[in-house]
Formats: C-alpha cells, structure tokens, sequence
C-alpha cells in the first residue's frame, strides 16, 4: 500500500496516511484537529545515491570515458 500526503483545509496540518489506491481521494479526518476539510497533496521523493558510483579517479578506479559528477 502507497503513502499518501494530506493537508487539512481548516488547519493547515500535513499528514501522511498509509492507503490502498483505490481509497486515495476518499475523505479523511485530519489527526489534528478531526476536520474532515482535507486535500491530497501531490508528494515528492528524492533519489540519491551514496558516493561515487562510477569507478572514477576520486574513488581510486579508472578514469571514465566522461565523468560529470566529480569534475575529471
């Protein structure tokens, strides 16, 4: 089951709600303060990585053909 962002439209209190996809715009009472005023909000993630990923030089490997994340 997906993680979905809401805001209460009476508070303005973000809240996140565990939720099968077919519930998603379904109402939902804010767990603050019991409105049933709410939004879902369309939420961002981040992808990140750890490090230098491609064997570059700054990791002690070979240089790549064209490196753009460490500048060599």
């Amino acid at each position: 089951m997906p993680i979905y962002e809401y805001q209460c439209r009476d508070c303005e209190h973000i809240f996140d709600q565990l939720r099968r996809r077919d519930e998603m715009d379904d109402a939902i009472d804010c767990p603050k303060c019991n409105s049933s005023e709410t939004k879902r909000k369309l939420s961002v993630f981040g992808v990140g990585s750890t490090g230098n990923q491609h064997g570059c030089k700054m990791n002690g490997g070979p240089k790549p053909p064209s490196c753009g994340g460490c500048g060599i």
